[in-house]
This record gives C-alpha cells, sequence and structure tokens, in this order.
C-alpha cells in the first residue's frame, strides 16, 4: 500500500503552513524517516519562472521554509536547493519568486543547475543516460516541493514531473525534441525519477494553477499539502480531486507500468484530513485522454491535421512580439516564426512541424498562447 497525506491548509500565513507541514510528516512517521543529519540535501521546488509570488506557478516560500524548518529540527543542515527554470537564470528567478530570501535567513545555498554533466543510466527504458544538473549529482538525498498545475501536455504537472528541473539548461528543451510526444516524455521523466530516486514529495496545492497552466494559467484555492513518498500516488491523488481520470495523465500511467508506484484506489492509502472536501469538479483542466499526434492513424493525414489535433495558439490581443516562443521552440528547424501581416508582426506556426510539447505556451510572459482542442479532434482523436 502506498500512503498519501492530505492536509487542509487555507493560508500562506508562515505559521500556519509550518504547522500544517509538521503534521503531514507526522503521518509519515516525522521527516527523520527520510533523510539523516549527514546527509547533503537537496531542496528542489518548482522555480518554472519569474512570477509573482500569488500566481500559483511557483513553489510557495512559506512552504520551504516549513520544511527546512522540520530540518533543521532533525539536525539536517547541509541544505541546499534549486531548480533549473524553464526561463531565466536559477539566482534571479529565485530571488524574484521568494524563495532566495527564505535561504539567505536559514544559511542555505543555491545549487549548480546552470551547468552539470552527461550520467549514464543503464537501468533506463526511455533512456539510458541524462544532462543533469550538478546539484542533483552532488545530492545525497532529495526532497521534492512540488506545485499543484494543469499542463499542456500532461493534462497535470505535480510530484513526477518536478524531477525535470533536475536536467540544466537548454537540454531541458532538447529533450523535448528527443522525446516528442506525451507518452515518450513521460516514460522519460519515469525513468528520471527512478534515477534520482527522491526520497519525499510533498506538494504545495493551497493555491493551485487551473487553466492554462502550467505558467500562464489562474490561480484557484485548494487549501491543501499533500505528502507521499509515492510520486504516481501523489499524482493520481490530486487527479482525482480535480476530477480527471489518472489513466487521462501519461506520467501516471507510464510510473504505474515501470513500477515508480501506483494509482490504483485499493492500493492507496488516505489519511489526514478527508478526501472529500477538496473534490473540486470546476477545475479548470482538460478531461481528455492524451493521445499522440505521431501516432494517430487521422492525425498523419495532413490535409486535415489541422481539423484534428490539439495546437497551441496565439493570442494576437495579448502578444507583444517578444519572440521568447520562438526561442522556446525546442526543434532545429523552429515550428513558429515571425510573420509580417497587415495587423502587426506576429509568430506563426507551422503545425506540421510542431511537435505539441508546448514549451512555447509554457514560456510565454503574457498568457498569449493558449491550446485549443478542434471539435473534429473531440470527436474522432481524443474521446
Amino acid at each position: 500500500m502506498s500512503k498519501v497525506v492530505i492536509i487542509r491548509c487555507e493560508t500562506y500565513d508562515k505559521e500556519a503552513v509550518y504547522e500544517a507541514v509538521k503534521r503531514g510528516m507526522d503521518y509519515l512517521g516525522g521527516i527523520g524517516q527520510f533523510v539523516r543529519p549527514e546527509e547533503r540535501i537537496l531542496l528542489k521546488p518548482n522555480m518554472l519562472r519569474s512570477r509573482k509570488i500569488d500566481s500559483g506557478c511557483t513553489t510557495h516560500p512559506a512552504v520551504f521554509e516549513a520544511v527546512i524548518r522540520l530540518l533543521e529540527e532533525a539536525d539536517c543542515t547541509r541544505l541546499f536547493y534549486g531548480d533549473s527554470p524553464g526561463r531565466g537564470m536559477p539566482e534571479k528567478v529565485a530571488e524574484e519568486v521568494g524563495l532566495a530570501e527564505v535561504a539567505d535567513r536559514h544559511h542555505i545555498s543555491l545549487g549548480e543547475f546552470d551547468h552539470g554533466r552527461t550520467v549514464a543510466f543503464p537501468e533506463g527504458q526511455a533512456t539510458k543516460r541524462f544532462e543533469l544538473s550538478q546539484a542533483a549529482i552532488d545530492a545525497d538525498a532529495i526532497i521534492s516541493l512540488s506545485k499543484m498545475k494543469t499542463h499542456g501536455l500532461t493534462r497535470i504537472t505535480g510530484a513526477i514531473k518536478n524531477q525535470y528541473g533536475c536536467i540544466y539548461g537548454f537540454n531541458k528543451g532538447a529533450g523535448h525534441a528527443r522525446f516528442p510526444n506525451g507518452s515518450q516524455f513521460s516514460r522519460m521523466l519515469v525513468d528520471l525519477n527512478r534515477m534520482l530516486k527522491p526520497r519525499l514529495f510533498i506538494m504545495d496545492g493551497i493555491i493551485a494553477m487551473e487553466g492554462n497552466g502550467p505558467g500562464s494559467g489562474t490561480p484557484v484555492p485548494m487549501n491543501c499539502l499533500l505528502f507521499s513518498d509515492d510520486p504516481v500516488a501523489l499524482d493520481a491523488t490530486f487527479a482525482r480531486m480535480v476530477d480527471l481520470n489518472p489513466e487521462y495523465v501519461p506520467p501516471i500511467v507510464a510510473g504505474a507500468e515501470m513500477a515508480l508506484g501506483t494509482y490504483e484506489k485499493e492500493q492507496i492509502t488516505l489519511v489526514g484530513d478527508g478526501f472529500g472536501s477538496f473534490v473540486n469538479r470546476e477545475f479548470a483542466v482538460e478531461r481528455i485522454p492524451v493521445r499522440d499526434e505521431t501516432t494517430n492513424r487521422l492525425s498523419k493525414l495532413r490535409f486535415v491535421r489541422g481539423w484534428l489535433t490539439r495546437k497551441p495558439v496565439i493570442v494576437k490581443e495579448r502578444c507583444i512580439q517578444c519572440g521568447i516562443c520562438v526561442a522556446s521552440c525546442p526543434l532545429d528547424i523552429k515550428a513558429l516564426a515571425f510573420e509580417e501581416t497587415a495587423g502587426g508582426r506576429y509568430p506563426k506556426y507551422d503545425y506540421h512541424l510542431c511537435i505539441r510539447c508546448y514549451c512555447c505556451q509554457e514560456m510565454c510572459p503574457k498568457k498569449a498562447i493558449v491550446v485549443k482542442t478542434p471539435f473534429l479532434g473531440k470527436l474522432f482523436i481524443y474521446r
């Protein structure tokens, strides 16, 4: 049986969050069950990019600090933290999302996430190597501090996907090109978790992100913190909270298939503050299966592909022509480029090249890219 702890917390008040995190960890036997004082412990929050702290985009500083305090009380002082952001230098993003201030007060250093080296993983099923950040290589133990959010490629992002930030720099974008559909990308994520072996997963769902996540969605209170040592069970619990079938989430399915964890209800024990009061059926998330367009027979028909497959779309009224979407495309031959029109200069997609990784949508600073599912696609592909 896997255990997932659900703790109610309706505020980011520092003391309230600390008490909630402490109570959650008590259900798992305390933080000392997962780490030892002599170990170098990496705290891995979600630092996707620079956003306001209350946006629901990144792990909140109050959750980060609560975990630090528990570790310090357990005499664990060899702590460091960080992430490889989708855009921006790690130190700059850490400062802007409020984590650097907390780390400085506790004398915790930022790990090296802007460089690293290739590390072999012979046991891998999707890949035999990873370009790991030096921080991940240096860690004896990893505690994953994910954020409860939606995601264009995988429906939701949480405990499993949080470790992708242990890949450094441009290699994250290159990974989307190497693993160009939801199934392949998710199996790679599971291999990454199998290699890194995080000891503990904590999800910040006090304020979550719905809609156009993981960077441009809408903050929504879910009023909870989730805890587990099984990232598959934790993500499946998040999915069920928002009335999303876990079988529609590729990392969850791959995680079960590759023995990372379980998503079966009868194999998960839920403890803490109960489940029913946290269910939000109005949570804005795509409740349709992920279909790999590259393997679907209908989507290979070029003349109808645009009518069938999900795709990123530019909202011209919000676009500021910054070019971040073009730069974020991981392909050697970009799937979008600027085009001069009578109404201005805007990015335009070549959907025959687009691999639907949604890096452009993820990195857009103005919420000017949305993922749309054509009506015919809902009928014939994503049903």
